[in-house]
């Protein structure tokens, strides 16, 4: 059972977020700009997310074993 329930929407967008960060990071990125607005756009709705304001959320623990349990899918699509 997992220790935080994280909401599937806030799990999708950080995945997004890391897929994005990797096809940024590639040298000359494709649509380098397009990859940055998203990357920004990803990070305001990961950050905002209500899931934060729950006992749950509140939690330094939890932002990191979110982003723990997203990393390690390395086969998302950026875009």
């Amino acid at each position: 059972m997992d220790r935080f329930p994280f909401p599937d929407d806030l799990i999708r967008a950080q995945q997004q977020w890391h897929a994005t960060y990797r096809a940024l990071a590639v040298p000359r990125p494709r649509h380098a700009t397009e990859l940055r607005r998203r990357l920004l756009l990803l990070s305001v709705r990961i950050h905002w997310h209500p899931f934060w304001s729950t006992p749950a959320g509140w939690s330094p623990a939890a932002r990191v074993e979110l982003r723990r349990m997203t990393a390690g899918d390395r086969n998302a699509d950026a875009a």
